[in-house]
């Protein structure tokens, strides 16, 4: 072994080259001793050897391999193979947590090595070179004591060179190329050494010692005994490793070259600061360090506020300043300091200013303005005691709920915003996002408070009866702690995280309907009804207000375009059908447009508008007085309806004909309604001797009950009398008085239930020119509310009892040729024609009932 060691030291631990020397002493030795690989091991007689069990390694042939030997009975393997001057078998461990392991516990095949030089270690341990030879299968155990030992049979591969190991030892040779350029804990002479093997075996068991591989895997080559599937498998592994390490490689890059760029802006950084320390400048970030926290010294927060403030300026300044979490502390910090947190408007408390500023701006309203009055006054006398008032202005669209929100804080001398409700569904809007999300920002609370730059505006919240909720959760939930005077002085939003005083916001709410609020939340509103307006306050709304703004909008004068009274009135009457003045306003902005259209053309223009001239400016009426001219007629009666908009007049149309006894509901009638009219029926059923209808059967009646414009919905139970009414027309032949109208809840037993909106409904009996309403007596509190121009323009009849009803609104029977009255219709007779169509209601709803 003096060649062996003679290159070991002049090489050192670079081992390839080493093995290349090595191979060419043992490839002499094997000439004349070839055994094929199909040969019958169990006929040789093989030969004994020493084993040396290894619990993580395995030796190829052929190669160079230090070995560390800490177990005594693998040194005296080794020291015997030495003194007797034999080979030696390493064979590879199955378990390599085996301590002391038998001949189970060891692969069948391992390589036959000669020991070259064997070296004892200070701390007891023995390291051995060895020197592999060929592979040997174990046959079977001899002696465990004092070593294993084992006779086996030396074990020789096919080592044909053709075209296909050729190929193959070039492609393999190629990727360990790449492999080697990539893996830095291979040597480049590790690629050399590959190049000088001629054979494909040889090469195959250096690379199998070279690359990093798995004891099974290398085990599983060293039982390959044939060198082509050998070269084979570890092109699978080169390319697999290969794969690895590209993406190992392009994954370095990028960290790389994002730490390269960072460093190097930090050193120019560092650079432009000592630049900038020599000539005296400051640093930018420094200076706005600085000016930062002499806004928060100036913004006046409150104590709690200016700890958590002084917290996240701290964590501010610590952090560099391209890190990802400086501008969302910065951002912080400027909401923080932006917000009012001190500053104030002075209120303006003179009454009659006030009084003077809501008469010019709104013309009736006396419930509103006198609550208004009355705040003023009593802030005036107590205003360190007095929380603000959570108003909720609740009326049909277009009555002036919004601006009025704009003509009360003028009065009071507050900043008005607002806020629009309507379509609202995540509770993150009221209370904004937690800093954690990206983008995230407060609420519309603190945003609108923000806008108003001052602690005490007058908050407006529009349209809170158009909440909405879905699985983001409940926006009105999040309102309770917001208008209510006893939580709202400490709000919590979920990104300022500290608590905001609104104890001296005056909020205000608006709503079309009451229903779809929550009660929490209703019982925190202070809730002030607008009534929906008569044509008289129209007419006076239209001169003092819409008309000098429209003019003016138009570019138009006072001289150029005037209306008369009378062309109001049929604007109002004709061409609008509402509670408010939203499209009264629309009508004349369109007489406006027409008229400087002509004055901008240069023609004749029309300098006062008459009722003659709004039908030529706005064309065939819309809406027609469809009552007053109208016969009374069998069958037909006059309901009152409610709805959003306001109050509604409709028609119950009842047909009488031969059938079996069935009745029909069309008209779109809810269940509600269906019942109310299921009522009429056995009511009007059970007092037939009463009414004249004791000859009548029943059950050969088939009964028709519609309502007209069956494509809105309609329900409620204040339309039982007026079917109890139709119905008892129909079936006794009396008419029905076409200028009356009805409203109220039947019972069986005939009584007259109170209802709702009896001051809409009777508003809109009065733009409809109805002269009486019957209504129930126990609603007779309601006209309290009722304008007393309507009251006094109408003849208003409270009754407790259906058959006073019946007494007022029928007439007597019309003689007939005939003593048979004509009370039932022929089915196959073409059924009498409807007198009118009901006017269509604004809005495009109404809903008979509450």
């Amino acid at each position: 072994m003096d060649e062996l060691e003679y290159e070991r030291t002049r090489i050192g631990p670079e081992w390839p080259l080493l093995n290349l020397l090595a191979r060419r002493r043992t490839g002499r030795a094997r000439e004349g001793r070839r055994i094929g690989i199909g040969h019958d091991l169990e006929s040789l007689e093989g030969n004994e050897y020493p084993v040396l069990p290894l619990p993580d390694t395995v030796v190829f042939p052929n190669l160079v391999t230090p070995l560390f030997l800490s177990r005594d009975r693998s040194a005296r393997a080794v020291e015997a193979a030495e003194a007797m001057e034999v080979p030696l078998l390493v064979v590879a461990q199955r378990d390599p947590q085996v301590l002391d392991p038998d001949l189970s516990d060891l692969y069948t095949i391992g390589t036959v090595v000669e020991v070259g030089r064997v070296l004892h270690m200070p701390d007891g341990s023995t390291t051995a070179l060895v020197q592999g030879i060929e592979r040997a299968r174990i046959l079977e155990l001899i002696d465990t004591e004092p070593y294993l030992r084992v006779r086996g049979v030396p074990l020789y591969e096919d080592e044909r060179h053709d075209m296909a190991s050729e190929a193959l030892m070039r492609a393999v040779l190629a990727l360990f190329e790449k492999v080697v350029d990539l893996n830095p804990n291979l040597p480049e002479d590790a690629y050399v050494a590959a190049m000088n093997e001629k054979e494909p075996g040889s090469l195959a068991d250096l690379l199998a010692h070279v690359l990093d591989l798995e004891t099974p895997q290398r085990q599983e080559l060293l039982e390959t005994l044939d060198a082509n599937v050998r070269l084979q498998q570890l092109s699978i592994i080169l390319g697999q490793e290969l794969d690895v390490l590209e993406l190992e490689d392009r994954i370095q890059t990028q960290v790389q070259q994002e730490v390269d760029k960072t460093q190097r802006e930090y050193y120019l950084r560092e650079q432009m600061r000592a630049i900038q320390t020599e000539l005296g400048e400051e640093d930018e970030n420094q200076r706005e360090l600085g000016d930062l926290r002499q806004k928060l010294i100036q913004a006046g927060l409150p104590e709690a506020v200016r700890l958590k403030a002084e917290k996240e300026m701290s964590r501010l300044a610590q952090m560099p300043p391209m890190s990802p979490e400086t501008t969302v502390i910065r951002n912080y910090l400027d909401w923080l300091i932006d917000l009012p947190w001190t500053v104030a408007t002075e209120d303006n408390l003179d009454i009659k200013r006030a009084a003077a500023v809501l008469e010019q701006n709104h013309y009736g309203l006396p419930k509103v303005k006198e609550r208004i009055l009355e705040h003023i006054a009593v802030r005036k006398l107590a205003r360190e005691k007095m929380k603000s008032p959570i108003l909720c202005f609740v009326g049909p669209p277009g009555t002036g709920k919004t601006s009025l929100g704009r003509s009360i804080a003028e009065a009071l001398g507050r900043k008005f915003v607002r806020l629009s409700l309507g379509g609202v569904r995540d509770e993150a809007e009221i209370r904004g996002h937690r800093r954690t999300y990206i983008g995230s920002l407060p609420g519309r609370i603190l945003q609108t408070m923000h806008t108003a730059g001052s602690v005490n505006p007058l908050f407006m919240l529009d349209e809170i009866d158009k909440l909405g909720m879905d699985f983001r959760g409940d926006p009105s939930s999040a309102l309770l702690e917001v208008l209510d005077p006893e939580q709202n002085h400490a709000f919590s939003d979920h990104y300022l995280e500290v608590p905001y005083d609104l104890s001296r916001v005056m909020f205000i709410t608006t709503a079309n309907i009451l229903d779809p609020i929550p009660p929490a939340l209703r019982d925190r509103l202070e809730v002030i009804d607008f009534p929906g307006y008569v044509e008289e306050e129209k007419l006076a709304i239209a001169r003092q207000f819409l008309i000098p703004r429209q003019v003016e909008a138009h570019g138009l004068t006072a001289r150029q375009l005037q209306f008369s009274v009378e062309a109001l009135r049929t604007i109002v009457r004709e061409y609008t059908y509402e509670a408010g003045v939203r499209n009264l306003e629309r009508n004349i902005a369109n007489i406006c447009r027409k008229t400087a259209r002509r004055i901008a053309e240069n023609k004749r223009s029309i300098h006062r508008i008459t009722p003659r001239q709004v039908n030529r400016l706005l064309g065939p009426p819309q809406y027609s007085e469809w009552l007053a001219n109208e016969q009374d007629e069998v069958g037909v009666a006059n309901g009152l309806a409610w709805s959003e908009a306001g109050g509604d007049v409709m028609q119950v149309e009842v047909s009488a004909m031969e059938g079996k006894g069935a009745l029909t509901l069309t008209g779109q009638i809810g269940e509600v309604m269906q019942e109310s009219a299921q009522a009429a029926l056995t009511y009007a059923r059970s007092h037939a001797e009463e009414f004249g209808l004791q000859e009548l059967d029943f059950d050969k009646l088939d009964l028709h009950i519609h309502v007209p414009e069956g494509a809105i919905p309609k329900d409620g139970p204040s339309a039982g009398v007026t079917m109890a009414a139709a119905l008892i027309s129909a079936l006794s032949a009396r008419p029905i008085r076409h200028d009356l109208a009805m409203t109220g809840e039947i019972t069986l037993r005939g009584r007259v239930l109170p209802i709702g909106g009896l001051k809409e409904k009777l508003m809109a009996a009065h733009r409809m020119h109805i002269k009486t309403v019957i209504f129930p007596k126990r609603n007779e509190k309601d006209l309290a509310d009722v304008p007393r121009d309507v009251q006094r323009d109408l003849e208003l009849v409270p009754v407790e009892r259906m058959d006073e009803i019946i007494g007022r609104a029928l007439l007597e029977a019309q003689p007939v040729r005939s003593r048979a009255r004509p009370r039932v219709q022929r089915s196959r007779k073409k059924a009498a024609e409807p007198a009118a169509d009901v006017a269509p209601p604004h809005d495009g709803a109404a809903a008979a009932g509450e």
